[in-house]
């Protein structure tokens, strides 16, 4: 039988370590403290209505740059020719184009890392038109970022100062720079539309929403405030058509600088600290319940038992207003907040309790559990072709899934196309609970049990439904 006969008339239930310098703040070009920024005020006059951005430009402009990857495919050939012998693969380039910014003085490029994913070859074209090949030393895909280093023989470059983002305010203006489309280096302007922004893209991160102009090209650009800092890198747009609506999208600045921090630390991904708590973002009917004035923070529902809420007190039913001095209104500013943080930092947690507010202390630290153990399991039994690997937190975060739901247990993490496990009906994701009676919590256990037996029960977790289906 397979799973999918299963489904109607078998279902059961419905259903990272950091090195020593990494996140340290570091005295570097590039890094180091930026003014004061200026008081706001409306233009009150005709003169002021004609000032320009051309200072701003001419002082950022020179640290933004084209980042070039390159792969190499092998184009198939028809099967006809193949068959009168001729017909040899051939060899054909891809290219794709984005933009980057210069922020250490020693070649240090930040870029997303959608622009570098893939390629195999990267060249850096500067404003001036020079042209330095790199490497990549960071690319993280949940952030979206990338970090490259310049293959340089000693030369300094320009760079933009980070500005971390905590006197930004919505309204202010901001300059886009990058190279839409590939037509060259390109500035636009805009204000802040929105900050914080968590509910929009594929991955993490509190965005700062412009309505500056960005196109394709422009991924990896910078943002910049009027005094020249760079305040984000520009990641992704909303549009119906593919052009830019005015609705535009910047990884804070706080990110870069932990992605920056982590690469120079030797790392190749970002370590993501982990709080051991999850929860709900606060409605207007609990926060009546609850007796708060209006629908701010969120309503823990799990804790993590051992994690780093746990040890620090936090119950379920509390309910979590900031962190660290930052107010957090849905679960992923809470995972953006805490993921900003550096493994072992301590973080400074506001907390309502039965009507008062509480002041708790969590020391973040990355997910732990049983390792990986990633198996292939072959042999006579359903499973054969099935790559399996054990769940714990560690794991689950690893791969992108939520730690508490896949927190213990076996998962199926890949399949060979043409295996017994493919055919019966298994996907990678399923999670393995029990065979023949036995709840399986372990792959080694798994491939045992497998070897074992001849006939099969198996009962598997998939979205939530418990499957099971004999063999």
């Amino acid at each position: 039988m397979t799973l999918k006969s299963a489904l109607l008339v078998s279902v059961c239930a419905v259903m990272a370590a950091c090195s020593p310098g990494e996140g340290k703040s570091q005295d570097y070009q590039g890094f180091n403290q930026a003014p004061a920024p200026a008081t706001r005020k409306v233009p009150g006059d005709a003169g002021a209505m004609k000032s320009s951005f051309s200072p701003v430009v001419k002082q950022t402009a020179p640290a933004v740059v084209n980042v070039y990857a390159r792969r190499v495919t092998r184009q198939q050939v028809d099967p006809f020719w193949q068959l009168f012998g001729g017909g040899v693969p051939q060899a054909r380039v891809e290219q794709s184009l984005g933009s980057g910014v210069i922020v250490r003085a020693d070649g240090i490029v930040v870029t997303n890392n959608h622009v570098v994913q893939g390629g195999q070859e990267f060249m850096v074209v500067l404003n001036d038109r020079r042209e330095f090949p790199a490497k990549v030393l960071l690319a993280d895909e949940r952030s979206d970022l990338a970090i490259l280093k310049l293959d340089t023989t000693g030369q300094k470059f320009p760079t933009i100062n980070l500005q971390e983002g905590h006197d930004l305010e919505v309204g202010d203006l901001v300059l886009a720079i990058g190279n839409p489309f590939g037509v060259g280096q390109t500035v636009t302007n805009g204000i802040i539309s929105a900050l914080d922004r968590t509910d929009v893209g594929q991955g993490e991160g509190a965005f700062i929403q412009t309505d500056a102009a960005i196109n394709p090209g422009n991924s990896g650009g910078a943002l910049v405030d009027m005094d020249g800092r760079l305040i984000g890198i520009n990641s992704f747009i909303l549009s119906r058509s593919g052009s830019s609506a005015g609705v535009g999208f910047a990884i804070p600045a706080a990110m870069v600088r932990r992605a920056v921090d982590t690469a120079l630390g030797g790392k190749s991904t970002l370590v993501r600290p982990w709080l051991g708590a999850k929860g709900d973002g606060m409605t207007t009917e609990i926060a009546r319940s609850l007796g708060l004035s209006r629908p701010d923070g969120i309503l823990v529902s799990d804790v993590y038992p051992g994690g780093p809420a746990d040890k620090a007190g936090l119950k379920t039913g509390d309910v979590i207003l900031g962190i660290n001095g930052e107010a957090v209104n849905d679960p992923k500013a809470l995972n953006y907040r805490v993921g900003l943080l550096n493994p072992n930092d301590a973080a400074a947690l506001k907390v309502l309790r039965a009507g008062k507010e509480l002041s708790l202390t969590a020391r973040v630290s990355p997910p732990s559990g049983a390792p990986k153990d990633q198996r292939a399991l072959n042999g006579n039994f359903p499973l054969n072709g099935a790559t399996v690997v054990n769940l714990s937190p560690a794991v689950a975060d690893e791969i992108g899934l939520d730690p508490f739901a896949a927190s213990k247990g076996v998962m199926i993490y890949s399949l060979s196309g043409r295996s017994y496990a493919a055919a019966a009906g298994f996907r990678p994701g399923d999670i393995v609970k029990d065979v023949n009676g036995q709840a399986i919590t372990s792959t080694a256990q798994l491939e045992s049990v497998m070897k074992s037996a001849r006939r099969f029960t198996i009962t598997i977790s998939r979205g939530g439904q418990n499957i099971t289906a004999q063999f």
